[in-house]
């Protein structure tokens, strides 16, 4: 079935952005993973499926741990996921001077943290309850492999959607994160989880790795995400791609 975007089409092939392969990882419990494809596939790139016991990572150029709940969120969320075998290449690769670039949306930021690829943890919103609703966040790095799209103060407006979404870290980290530029987004109007700082999503210090846990792939086409435009989350997937095209010239 041939899919058609409404935002325009950015799959048009080629382009030099069309030959790029951005894996998306599966684990048991994910729910997000059609979706980050999808939005890969939007912004004009091949999109590979992983599953999480795979040998190695197939030859992508970047990889996106989408949402859901691994594992059953069973320890810990992403504590289990932590140990696929699939998280070793992953996390051997956005070690190496090649720097793989690495999305951990939701879910995946919290493998992201259990991984130690990114700082800190999360822990159970300050409400104790799941909260769904769409969320304005502030761009506060737009030189990440996966911001470099958006201006930096800029603000947007995607689908935020977990239980586990409080992000915490200590003093030192936190101060660190803030003077390293290292805070990618923050929440805005009101912190939805009782993050720390008004977190919403980090980089490491290299830019390729970068975790959040609102949902840039539900906002991705015109009519289907919030009603701000609709399209704020696609500068993720497009960011990445240039950078892709940059790192290849």
């Amino acid at each position: 079935m041939t899919e058609t975007p409404l935002i325009g089409d950015y799959s048009t092939p080629n382009t030099e952005l069309s030959g790029a392969r951005v894996g998306v990882v599966t684990f048991p419990g994910t729910l997000d993973d059609r979706d980050a494809a999808r939005a890969v596939r939007l912004a004009g790139a091949e999109a590979v499926s992983l599953w999480h016991a795979d040998a190695n990572l197939h030859d992508v150029d970047a990889v996106i741990i989408p949402g859901g709940f691994s594992y059953g969120d069973y320890l810990r969320a992403g504590a289990i996921s932590r140990f696929a075998p699939l998280m070793d290449k992953i996390i051997d690769a956005a070690n190496s001077d090649a720097k793989l670039p690495v999305l951990g949306i939701c879910n995946g930021f919290q493998v992201l943290t259990e991984s130690h690829l990114l700082p800190g943890s999360m822990i159970k919103n300050d409400h104790l309850k799941f909260i769904c609703r769409d969320q304005v966040l502030r761009v506060e790095n737009n030189q990440t492999a996966w911001t470099n799209q958006y201006t930096a103060g800029q603000e947007i407006q995607i689908v935020l959607k977990n239980q586990d979404g409080q992000y915490v870290a200590d003093e030192h980290t936190l101060d660190e994160l803030e003077g390293e530029g290292r805070v990618a987004f923050r929440y805005v109007g009101w912190n939805p989880n009782g993050s720390r700082r008004d977190i919403a999503g980090i980089t490491n210090a290299a830019g390729n790795v970068v975790g959040l846990m609102p949902h840039p792939e539900h906002a991705v086409e015109a009519g289907y995400g919030p009603d701000h435009t609709g399209t704020d989350g696609l500068g993720f997937f497009t960011s990445v791609l240039t950078t892709l095209v940059g790192g290849a010239k």
